[in-house]
């Protein structure tokens, strides 16, 4: 099964395809280019023409003595019109004959520097040049192709139409060549470009994937096709997105039984502890000894602590899941602090605390929900009242300046001090949600002198 499975990992492997697209150039070059000359090999020599359209010295010289011994006994007409036939078929060739008397007849061209007259020894000389190989290609044939007649006819060819010595190739047909091998190598070149083009269509088709979230906040699946690298690849992707989908899916039940639970908890709470608390106000009519009635302040402070708890608790999760009321609107924040403060007034000066205000004349208005932000106060006070008991001190101050600013400051041990008093933050919590959702932000500075809280607009 193992062997099977890399058996067809390796069919559709990238590696394997690419080297197969090597291993097809590197078999086109070693039997193309043989293919090749012996194509040209082949047209060479089976015709008067090479393939490039150059001259064949071997199909000429026995075209012209086929020709020549045609004309056995044919009278002086008959070669002229044989001569200007065969001028047509080879324009590019210059052609001429001699008779038995040693008078030239017909030169085609007609501006062929010839003699009228050929002697011996001009006779000698002109067979001895056209047999050295210099100046043009020449050719001789005796009419009728017997030495005896006496009369011959030429045919002569620029050296740069023939081709070069020792090949049946010129320089066209060389280049021909090498042309045929470099297009090889371009088409090896463009496959491997348009190889490399579609896997990175591929990888830049999966990276937009990856980057670009449905509205669920999850990358959507991709359509896998193939089962090479990058195939595997989507098909993992697209696993890791049904595991992502389902783990939202079973976070968004927990949350819902969660919230259920704390409700139905809230609830549940409220209703013994009305009962707590009707009884401990029963108590207070009756007559107590000095513990008793400590006891007795004691289970009161407790009772408002659990409430408090319980309603923090209730609305953080509201809260969390998006569904606690939002109604902004325009609120002067400087008449909201001071409502605040004189509503805590007598708990701090129960306590013994000094109250510091520092509230300007004109008002400064947010674009907040006044229910969430004088929430949020009451939490920050009564941390002070809570924890910063130590201090004896606490501040509300509004600055005008920049927006507005409101800050809440003590004298206490810091939030990192322990206290008695002291809970898991879920007020904290809710104020710092209440102020992101109002486009609000705090920054609190704490040590051992005090804290402070400062509130302002993004």
């Amino acid at each position: 099964m193992k062997q099977k499975r890399r058996r067809l990992s390796l069919r559709n492997s990238l590696l394997t395809k690419y080297f197969l697209i090597v291993l097809s150039a590197m078999l086109i070059l070693p039997i193309g280019f043989p293919a090749i000359l012996v194509v040209m090999t082949l047209q060479a020599h089976g015709g008067d023409r090479l393939a490039d359209g150059v001259y064949n010295s071997s199909a000429l010289e026995k075209m012209w003595h086929a020709e020549a011994a045609k004309l056995a006994d044919a009278s002086p007409e008959s070669v002229d019109e044989a001569l200007r036939r065969l001028k047509e078929q080879y324009p590019k060739a210059a052609m001429f004959w001699v008779d038995q008397t040693g008078a030239t007849r017909l030169k085609l061209p007609q501006t062929l520097e010839l003699p009228s007259e050929w002697s011996v020894p001009y006779t000698i000389q002109f067979m001895k040049e056209a047999s050295s190989g210099s100046g043009n290609y020449s050719v001789v044939a005796f009419l009728g192709d017997q030495p005896e007649t006496g009369s011959f006819m030429t045919l002569q060819i620029p050296r740069s139409e023939m081709p070069k010595a020792g090949s049946p190739f010129n320089a066209r047909s060389t280049a021909i060549l090498y042309s045929s091998l470099l297009a090889v190598l371009g088409l090896f070149l463009f496959i491997s470009l348009l190889f490399f083009y579609r896997i990175r269509k591929r990888l830049v088709r999966l990276e937009t994937a990856m980057t670009t979230p449905a509205e669920t906040g999850i990358p959507s699946p991709v359509a896998a096709q193939r089962l090479d690298e990058i195939g595997r690849l989507e098909h993992a992707f697209n696993d890791m997105i049904a595991k992502l989908e389902r783990s939202r899916e079973r976070e968004a039940q927990e949350e819902a039984l969660r919230r259920d639970l704390i409700a139905k908890l809230s609830h549940d709470l409220r209703t013994p502890l009305t009962a707590i608390r009707g009884h401990a106000f029963g108590l207070q009519q009756e007559a107590l000894s000095e513990k008793g009635r400590e006891s007795l302040a004691l289970i009161d402070r407790k009772i408002d602590s659990l409430g408090r708890l319980i309603d923090n608790l209730f609305s953080f999760t509201l809260l969390a899941s998006g569904q606690y009321p939002y109604k902004p609107q325009r609120v002067d924040i400087v008449r909201m602090a001071r409502t605040q403060l004189a509503g805590w007034y007598p708990a701090f000066e129960q306590e013994g605390f000094e109250i510091d205000s520092d509230l300007p004349e004109e008002a400064v208005y947010w674009e907040v929900d006044t229910q969430w932000l004088e929430r949020v106060l009451d939490n920050y006070l009564q941390n002070v009242l809570r924890h910063a008991k130590s201090g004896r001190c606490v501040a509300l101050r509004v600055f005008a300046e920049a927006g507005g600013r409101i800050v809440v400051a003590d004298r206490g041990p810091g939030m990192n001090a322990e206290s008695m008093e002291k809970g898991a933050g879920i007020g904290l919590s809710i104020a710092a949600l209440m102020l992101k959702d109002m486009k609000l932000r705090s920054v609190v500075r704490s040590g051992p002198l005090g804290t402070e809280v400062h509130i302002s607009r993004l």
